[in-house]
């Protein structure tokens, strides 16, 4: 099997690539600004550097926010072809707070209390009712920046004033008290692989690594790791970082991160994070590789009682799949005639070959 990691050619990437040639045939790493999608009103094309893009059993794709649109266009034409750990829908969706927390919402994920505004007025009016701290978020930020903490409703009135100016909906969020952590967990399909708490520096509220903060390795409980999953499916993602906060009533998401580092929670964690992602994208891929091939199977027999198949030699014997019983319904008891020329057979019920 051949695969693909499109990416910014970032070093997590680069790690994960050494990762997968351990376990794949092959494997190419494809920098995203060489990526094009052509469409042609009757058919649709993903080009590479101006030729059209080889095909791959597997890719990876994953990059910052401002590639989401064309991330999403290379995987919707990618998808039926080859297996991808994040459906296209989810690069927009991961990379806007805002429906990302909707999507929480609709699955029930636990998140803080949440709300959505796009007017100063508007968010005034919640900012006079809600309990200080607050948080305030634009949807696309990433490593912490974007969000900002008011201790009081005159901070907080300022700040709303400044993200009124961005003409775009913005979150105000409930503050949940952690002493400065929170945790990282990384998720692979259906379990959580590594997870790592996150300590910010003094006087630093954002736990990130970008933002200085410190990993350290953690255990979750069954919820918190079922929680993590949870909001990776409500994205649709099957590899992702999701970031928890344990709050006094329990964890709640604040973010899914679809293009997660490696090197942080590998070295805090001792867990090599990227050969886990490469073991996960081979089985994964030849998963889905046989269940396609299961439904191309099930439609030819269903429209044409034809099968391509290899044939099962023992000995001098060969052997017919399963499925030929099923569909002629012979028996041990029945009489055949068989007609065998070079390259062909034909097998009929003896008494179908006399009338």
């Amino acid at each position: 099997m051949n695969a693909a990691i499109i990416s910014m050619g970032s070093i997590s990437s680069e790690r994960t690539v050494e990762e997968m040639k351990k376990v794949f045939d092959s494997v190419d790493h494809l920098n995203i600004v060489d990526l094009e999608v052509s469409m042609l009103g009757t058919s649709e094309e993903i080009l590479y550097g101006g030729k059209p893009l080889k095909q791959y059993d597997c890719i990876y794709a994953k990059g910052s926010g401002r590639f989401a649109n064309l991330l999403r266009a290379v995987t919707t034409v990618l998808g039926p072809e080859c297996y991808t750990p994040i459906r296209p829908g989810a690069f927009t969706i991961g990379h806007d707070k805002l429906l990302a927390h909707l999507k929480f919402q609709v699955a029930k994920v636990p998140m803080p209390r949440t709300w959505v505004v796009s007017t100063a007025e508007a968010a005034k009016k919640i900012l006079k009712k809600a309990p200080y701290p607050v948080v305030m978020k634009v949807p696309s930020g990433t490593h912490g920046k974007g969000v900002m903490l008011a201790e009081s409703y005159e901070s907080a009135s300022s700040m709303v004033d400044a993200l009124a100016l961005l003409r775009q909906p913005f979150l105000i969020q409930e503050y949940v008290e952690t002493g400065g952590t929170d945790i990282r967990a990384f998720v692979l399909g259906d379990s959580v692989v590594a997870a790592m708490k996150r300590v910010a520096l003094p006087d630093e509220k954002r736990a990130n690594l970008h933002a200085g903060g410190a990993g350290r390795r953690t255990e979750l409980d069954d919820r918190t790791e079922h929680i993590a999953v949870q909001a990776a499916k409500a994205v649709g993602a099957e590899i992702c970082g999701v970031d928890i906060l344990q709050g006094p009533k329990g964890p709640v998401v604040i973010e899914v991160n679809l293009s997660p580092g490696i090197q942080g929670i590998s070295k805090a964690t001792g867990i090599n994070v990227g050969e886990k992602i490469a073991k996960f994208l081979f089985e994964r891929t030849k998963e889905t590789l046989a269940e396609r091939k299961g439904e191309a199977m099930k439609e030819l027999v269903s429209e044409a009682k034809q099968i391509i198949t290899k044939l099962d030699f023992r000995n001098e014997r060969i052997l017919l799949p399963g499925i030929i019983t099923k569909l002629t319904k012979f028996s041990e008891q029945e009489d055949v005639v068989m007609e065998a020329n070079k390259g062909q057979l034909k097998i009929k019920n003896f008494l179908e070959f006399a009338r």
